[in-house]
């Protein structure tokens, strides 16, 4: 699987698992990090969680590797590094808190509302 459908893999599942304000940054040439960062809400911690374990679920059935899953024990803010697609599920208090698309905010596609 090449990194543009890994991204909309990741996409698929955040939007199934009812995620809000789905947001692409494409950082390549920005960093050497990663070439895509998916910023997704969730509306409680336990959506949030859920949303992140179900992504790793997913992307371990279509035989893609997760490298770290970090954050799980209070699930405000989840990263999920995919390697080349870092996946951020958040809470809304903090990704208004850390504001990554303002950072990155040159890069930024709006999947949803």
């Amino acid at each position: 699987m090449n990194v543009e459908e890994l991204k909309e893999l990741a996409i698929q599942i955040l939007d199934d698992m009812k995620g809000k304000n789905i947001t692409c940054l494409d950082v390549r040439g920005l960093t050497s990090v990663c070439d895509f960062m998916l910023v997704v809400t969730g509306t409680s911690n336990r959506h949030v969680k859920a949303m992140s374990d179900e992504l790793v679920k997913k992307v371990k059935q279509a035989e893609e590797k997760v490298y770290s899953v970090e954050g799980q024990n209070k699930a405000e803010w989840i990263l999920i590094d995919l390697g080349d697609v870092v996946v951020h599920v958040m809470l809304a208090a903090s990704r208004e808190l850390y504001d990554l698309e303002s950072l990155w905010s040159m890069t930024e596609e709006r999947i949803q509302e």
